[in-house]
């Protein structure tokens, strides 16, 4: 059998299987280069949209694998089959580390999840959230309902407008704050800067925190140490922690924690309720700021 292969664009190929008797069929891949050597490949049912916005390229496919995916230029943001891994430990890990997180503020998250989240915790009274990009959200919620359910939700205040730009004129504002992010590249690099964690420092409240998404520990250890560096000279307590999400790179993804008062590693999880969640528990409070060897010395300064 003889494949032919027709690159449609940077992400998107389509294999033709001809045998003998012609076009045996017709298969279409999506593709994310995770590192220069390194990509990740599914197989795609339907492309469900292809365009772009004034800031990104923005697609969402259905793969047999990973279900339905958005991905922004070129980057896998999330998938059907793992979303309520990297939404649930965002948002659950850092507001019960947080006594009582009434107000607060997720930065980016156009896919809705994190705030799907957030709404459920009955100590939030209110949940902003600033997303550059309206045309992503608007896509998310025609092709990934189940993810943006919330944004309608009572607690609920949308805001399209650039977060490093709204981050720098609050002042002692938010109980906890959630950077939730795409990768350090185009709309996102601002957001891994010292300058913006120094304005989050300023949002915060004397008590507040924040966490951020914070890249693979396999394939981001200078940015992780780069980034945990600024964050340590800003705030007093600064601990990282982990998840398991398939179609990230390696599979195993960390976020950070900045906070001015309260210690992740000291909270009394047996007050944590049973909640409806699929990943995240109050074991897995306690658990997930357990590290592998090899991630406690990349965070040694």
């Amino acid at each position: 059998m003889l494949r032919l292969v027709l690159q449609e664009n940077k992400n998107i190929k389509v294999v033709f299987n001809i045998g003998r008797g012609g076009i045996f069929n017709m298969e279409i891949w999506v593709s994310e280069l995770q590192t220069k050597d390194l990509g990740l490949t599914a197989r795609v049912k339907e492309v469900l949209f292809m365009g772009e916005s004034d800031f990104q390229e923005i697609m969402v496919v259905d793969t047999y694998e990973y279900g339905r995916m958005l991905i922004l230029d070129g980057v896998y943001q999330c998938s059907m089959f793992d979303e309520y891994v990297y939404s649930e430990m965002i948002s659950n890990v850092p507001l019960y580390v947080h006594p009582d997180p009434r107000k607060v503020l997720v930065v980016g998250g156009a896919d809705g999840g994190t705030v799907r989240e957030v709404v459920k915790h009955p100590a939030v009274e209110q949940v902003e959230i600033v997303e550059i990009d309206a045309k992503v959200v608007e896509v998310c919620r025609k092709f990934l309902p189940e993810i943006s359910t919330a944004y309608n939700h009572p607690k609920v205040q949308l805001k399209f407008a650039d977060g490093v730009a709204h981050m720098a004129a609050a002042q002692s504002q938010y109980d906890v704050i959630i950077v939730d992010c795409s990768d350090p590249v185009g709309p996102g690099e601002a957001l891994f800067s010292h300058a913006f964690y120094q304005d989050v420092y300023k949002a915060l409240k004397p008590d507040g925190l924040f966490v951020q998404q914070t890249e693979s520990p396999f394939f981001h250890q200078s940015l992780i140490k780069r980034l945990v560096k600024d964050v340590r000279s800003l705030f007093p307590i600064v601990r990282t922690y982990l998840a398991h999400i398939p179609i990230y790179p390696s599979g195993a993804h960390c976020f950070t924690v900045g906070s001015k008062l309260y210690d992740p590693l000291l909270v009394d999880t047996s007050k944590i309720p049973d909640l409806p969640t699929r990943y995240y528990n109050r074991d897995i409070q306690r658990s997930s700021f357990v590290l592998p060897n090899f991630v406690r010395d990349l965070l040694k300064q």
